[in-house]
């Protein structure tokens, strides 16, 4: 008796423990991107630039789009608001700050940027430049109707455990299944997934596994 009182104390404290650190873990993920990123030294103008806002609170969000269907490039896809450079930007941060205002109204004096991520190459052969930055909690945003139908925020802790489930991208005589997350009823897949698993590894240092492709759904069921 005296022993099954002792192992259920245990067993409660480890759960409190684990409960403890979860909620620290959580509470130092802006701590850690503040601490990890930084500008890098060597500058190189890529052609398009997009903005990784997180919200500066305890269970930081990350803020995504899903862009208008009557774009003529990735309609309907979830990204981070961005675009290609203009001749008058300056730097990479011009364009993503720009972009952002233009797609969601942000105003780029909310921002504390943090730094950058590596250059990543689009289905189009664009080099695209991500820059992460803080934003406060509570944001007035407003999509930009003939670019963006829907702006929403994803908890960065639901993204970094998103598991890679398959998508389905048809080409002309075959389907690929390009691994995703999927989350907030949307999918996250291509060059924004991509993005995301760069900032978990330079942001937080954090390796998530993100294969080329994955088998399709119904891979290895026996067929009746």
């Amino acid at each position: 008796m005296f022993l099954s009182k002792i192992s259920a104390m245990m067993l409660v404290d480890k759960k409190s423990i684990q409960r403890g650190m979860s909620s620290m873990e959580e509470a130092s993920l802006i701590q850690l991107l503040e601490q990890r990123l930084r500008f890098s030294k060597r500058i190189q103008q890529a052609d398009a630039a997009v903005l990784i806002a997180i919200t500066q609170e305890t269970q930081p969000r990350v803020l995504l789009t899903r862009r208008s269907i009557h774009l003529s490039q990735h309609a309907g896809e979830v990204s981070f608001p961005g675009g290609k450079r203009d001749p008058s930007d300056t730097s990479n941060i011009v364009v993503a700050l720009r972009e952002a205002q233009e797609e969601t109204a942000l105003n780029p004096f909310d921002v504390k940027l943090l730094g950058d991520l590596p250059i990543q190459r689009a289905r189009s052969g664009l080099s695209v430049k991500p820059i992460v930055g803080l934003i406060p909690a509570e944001v007035n945003l407003i999509p930009q109707p003939s670019e963006i139908d829907r702006i929403f925020f994803v908890p960065l802790k639901q993204l970094i455990d998103a598991p890679p489930l398959p998508y389905e991208v048809r080409l002309a005589r075959q389907s690929l299944y390009f691994p995703s997350m999927q989350v907030e009823s949307e999918v996250v897949w291509g060059l924004t997934a991509r993005m995301l698993v760069s900032l978990f590894q330079y942001g937080l240092g954090y390796q998530k596994k993100w294969p080329f492709l994955v088998n399709p759904p119904n891979f290895g069921l026996a067929k009746f």
